[in-house]
């Protein structure tokens, strides 16, 4: 298992810069059909800002993700001695 961590560790920041690319993309997208059919300029750029708000929205989750797996690996009895409090207080901050 542990040998498998890196790659899967990888293939989560992968995943995230996909999901960005796809998520912007896919505003883009929808954006250019509203302004086409409907005909109405500005709604191209309505899409372009709906696909970056969520390309953060996804980057937030990972950063919320990421943050819930630092303290629970920092409560861990099997690594209590390599975190004190100092640590896990300027990490919240």
């Amino acid at each position: 298992m542990a040998k498998y961590r890196k790659l899967i560790e990888g293939a989560e920041g992968l995943s995230l810069g996909i999901s960005i690319v796809a998520a912007i993309l896919i505003g883009i997208g929808l954006g250019y059909w509203m302004g086409k059919t409907f005909g109405i300029d500005w709604l191209f750029w309505l899409g372009v800002f709906w696909g970056v708000a969520a390309a953060l929205l996804n980057v937030y989750k990972a950063y919320k993700k990421q943050q819930r797996e630092f303290q629970e690996l920092a409560q861990d009895p099997r690594y209590k001695n390599y975190y004190d409090d100092k640590v896990v207080d300027e990490f919240e901050k």
